[in-house]
């Protein structure tokens, strides 16, 4: 099974794409943190992603289709996967459909998340990650604190703030959002295999509420 996490930057993606995860019993994969790593690495690829990621700007379509590709050649993923961060355009998308068709496969399900945006700058100004590559928990400092102040609840290591965490570049990534990635919105609209939700603290629905309903909702459809 194939899902797609959409939505801007903060609306829960990481979340809801662990949770799914678990649940689901196939592995998330995460754009950002395959960047993250070649970049704390200082790989080639780390240098000429940080150039855009530090800027709050997208790294180029055909430099993100390349590493996506080879991870979706692994064996852990063979089974299913939900990616989160990709694809960002409608090229990708297109050069995704064309990755999945080779294998027999296709997109079964795009999850596009929701969130008013002062929520989503307060959210990510507040978020806190682990800095274990292995555990890759986020916390929330207001909505969801660890039990210790600057302590991972799961591995007990440190807990850090991304450097692209703060308004101005937030902003910056939300405006690149808008422009570039919602018209895949409508590009999955078309193929029938979108579901939009709602994720926000007015309504009372948090990310953990919409991974239970879509958890539910593969259920149905498979039965």
């Amino acid at each position: 099974m194939t899902i797609i996490m959409l939505g801007a930057p903060g609306t829960g993606k990481g979340t809801v794409a662990g949770i799914l995860s678990e649940k689901l019993q196939i592995p998330q994969v995460s754009t950002g943190d395959i960047f993250r790593k070649h970049i704390k690495e200082k790989t080639e690829l780390g240098i000429i992603a940080d150039q855009y990621i530090s800027k709050g700007q997208l790294v180029p379509d055909d430099l993100t289709i390349d590493i996506v590709k080879e991870r979706l050649k692994e064996n852990d993923v063979q089974k299913g996967i939900i990616l989160d961060g990709f694809p960002r355009t409608v090229k990708q998308a297109e050069s995704l459909d064309n990755i999945l068709a080779e294998e027999n496969k296709k997109v079964d399900m795009v999850i596009n998340l929701i969130t008013p945006e002062e929520e989503i700058i307060e959210r990510i100004v507040n978020r806190r990650v682990c800095s274990n590559q292995e555990c890759k928990a986020v916390y929330n400092i207001v909505l969801n604190p660890p039990k210790k102040e600057g302590v991972c609840d799961k591995c007990g290591h440190e807990l850090v703030q991304r450097k692209d965490d703060n308004v101005e570049t937030v902003k910056s990534r939300l405006k690149s959002y808008f422009e570039i990635t919602s018209p895949l919105v409508e590009y999955y609209e078309k193929k029938g295999n979108l579901y939009s939700t709602t994720v926000s603290k007015s309504i009372n629905k948090l990310g953990k509420d919409v991974a239970i309903e879509i958890v539910e909702k593969i259920k149905k459809e498979k039965n």
